[in-house]
């Protein structure tokens, strides 16, 4: 059987590699920033039928429902955790605990972006508000996390569902590649 080759565009998503030698603080944002351009370029191109492609039975997972997780996780860490913000879920929870894993047929993928995005952007400016050193403020009295932990767990959690992105988009449309 021949090989099939197939062309990609370039990416338009920028990442920028982290440096190898950046101090602690500077490498861990370095690197959840990469994972976070990488999740994006995962989904760059596709249209929203094609974000929506579950991967394989018994899985309904997609890229569209793993940016709706990644908004919430950037939720729940930065502005919950962290921060200490009473903020709801991004995607309610009433009858399905995965609902940011379960896109309804009434979202898209813009608004997924979009909220993914002002996640980020508020995970970012809550991050520069504090050290790594800083402990979460946390009002259910279970033991804190300082920044370092989360930017740990954010990297790992990133890199986890990359892997799952990588797989899904492999699927849609043959597309390999970082």
């Amino acid at each position: 059987m021949p090989c099939m080759i197939i062309e990609q565009n370039e990416p338009t998503v920028p990442r920028v590699d982290p440096s190898t030698t950046s101090g602690e603080r500077e490498a861990l944002e370095q690197w959840l920033d990469f994972h976070r351009a990488t999740l994006a370029r995962k989904c760059e191109g596709l249209d929203d039928a094609q974000l929506r492609t579950p991967s394989a039975p018994p899985s309904d997972l997609s890229l569209l429902g793993l940016v709706r997780h990644m908004a919430e996780v950037e939720r729940g860490w930065f502005r919950r955790t962290l921060a200490g913000e009473t903020v709801p879920p991004a995607y309610p929870r009433d009858e399905d605990p995965d609902s940011d894993l379960h896109p309804s047929e009434d979202d898209t993928y813009e608004a997924a972006f979009a909220a993914w995005q002002a996640e980020i952007a508020r995970a970012r400016e809550l991050a520069a508000a504090h050290t790594l050193d800083d402990l979460s403020v946390r009002r259910d009295g279970a033991e804190p996390y300082n920044l370092r932990w989360i930017y740990l767990h954010m990297i790992e959690e990133y890199a986890r569902h990359n892997g799952h992105a990588d797989l899904l988009r492999e699927r849609i449309d043959g597309a390999t590649g970082d």
